[in-house]
């Protein structure tokens, strides 16, 4: 059963999953165990409770060379509760799903699976392409009419490079991983992302979505670590724009309470048998970075500055914009998980689709991202088709998305929104919700 998730990615073992009976409660020794819900207090139940660690320790991890989870057969037909999904008023999207990750696995058409090496890289020649001659007409026409759109069609381009080397990043791309490794190199490092470094922390990502502690990317911040953050910090963090330029400095130095570096061999991040990647990857990162130095000295950092600098930033507001939207900003409140709540399937499920309008198609269907959580070795080309087919057996638990106009402008409400509400979690419970921290919404209030 565990063939269908193996790829040339890395993921380390899963904690084990608690089963269930038919109520959902977790059998156990009886002790204290804490949900808490938002802006409400914390509810003692007489669960079993469970102390989870970061999950990244070198002595007691170890990591096989898959993209996604060994064996996820623990949420079992003991966790098709009746937890009240049949009335909408009574649907509680933290309760145990009423389906078992095979469920949705069988319901894709078995095509959905065939990884495509030659339509891969016809992407890769289409996306270059394009990249090539919005760079060419810009400095042909070198007009400042001209030059915002360049930097808005090109900055768009480059996020559409990053999710074809996404996808190598995966397994997705092929079924070869010597060329998922150069695809994925030639196409990360010509935007400036450690290739191996990030497809690392993206397989931690994918294998602990919506765990508090676990998670790698956009994950909430416990109360504690909330609350030791200066005011300016707070404000940088949960005021627009400034969390969607934030990529750069993850890259470098991860996220408050993490430690480490995508660049670093030596980081909290990787295995001693990860060494050579990463070193490889910060190699081919220098390349590039030396390569547009010494295209300064060419036709001048002004230049380049036109034609690459500012695209970049573009890049890194798409990568922010949509990566934050995948996990924050429904209308509403989503679970995040620890302990014994906490699986494969269930932190999966709370993950958003969206609808980028003209854009889907630009940049490959990434907000398609539900059934890419839970089966990322599906091509970027055939997640629609596998939405489709699996939203039946998802029922409730998928989230429709709004449908967008041309530009998806509506998404930006979203945002906002969700900056203003969702600051921290509580410190304790293993299903939690976001929080709102009043003092930063009421300075950010008068400040309007």
């Amino acid at each position: 059963m565990a063939s269908w998730v193996l790829s040339e990615c890395g993921v380390r073992p899963l904690p084990r999953i608690i089963s269930r009976s038919r109520t959902g409660v977790v059998h156990g020794s009886p002790s204290k165990n804490r949900i808490s819900y938002p802006n409400k207090g914390v509810s003692d139940l007489n669960f079993s409770s469970i102390r989870v660690s970061n999950g990244l320790s070198r002595e007691r991890n170890w990591f096989l060379r898959v993209s996604a989870p060994l064996k996820v057969s623990s949420v079992d037909e003991d966790e098709r509760g009746v937890n009240g999904i049949e009335d909408e008023a009574d649907f509680n999207p933290g309760a145990p799903p009423p389906f078992k990750l095979a469920d949705i696995r069988a319901a894709i058409p078995r095509h959905c699976w065939v990884k495509d090496p030659w339509k891969s890289i016809s992407y890769v020649v289409r996306d270059v392409a394009v990249v090539f001659a919005l760079a060419a007409a810009a400095a042909y026409l070198n007009n400042w009419l001209v030059w915002p759109l360049y930097w808005a069609a090109q900055g768009t381009m480059f996020w559409a490079l990053f999710v074809l080397g996404h996808d190598c990043g995966h397994g997705s791309f092929s079924s070869n991983p010597k060329l998922n490794s150069v695809m994925g190199h030639f196409l990360h490092s010509s935007i400036l992302v450690p290739y191996h470094g990030w497809r690392i922390s993206h397989r931690t990502h994918h294998q602990n979505h919506g765990h508090v502690e676990n998670d790698e990317s956009w994950h909430p911040l416990p109360e504690r670590i909330f609350k030791s953050l200066d005011y300016v910090t707070k404000k940088m963090r949960f005021t627009a724009p400034f969390p969607m330029l934030a990529y750069p400095f993850y890259l470098w130095k991860r996220s408050p309470g993490k430690t480490g570096s995508h660049f670093h061999p030596d980081s909290d991040l990787f295995m001693p048998n990860e060494r050579k990647d990463v070193i490889t990857s910060t190699v081919c990162w220098t390349t590039m970075a030396a390569l547009l130095v010494g295209l300064c000295f060419v036709v001048g950092p002004i230049q380049v500055l036109k034609l690459y600098g500012v695209p970049y930033w573009g890049f890194v507001l798409w990568l922010d914009f949509v990566t934050y939207l995948h996990h924050h900003g429904h209308e509403d409140k989503l679970p995040w998980y620890r302990g014994k709540e906490w699986s494969y399937l269930r932190g999966g499920l709370t993950t958003i689709d969206r609808d980028y309008g003209v854009i889907n198609n630009i940049h490959h269907d990434i907000g398609t991202h539900v059934i890419h959580h839970l089966f990322p070795q599906i091509p970027h080309y055939h997640l629609v088709e596998a939405t489709e087919a699996a939203k039946p057996v998802l029922g409730k638990y998928y989230r429709e998305p709004k449908k967008s106009g041309p530009l998806p402008f509506h998404l930006f409400g979203s945002l906002v929104k969700s900056l203003k509400e969702d600051h921290y979690v509580s410190d304790t419970g293993d299903v939690v919700y976001y929080q709102s921290d009043p003092d930063l919404i009421n300075n950010s209030s008068n400040s309007n």
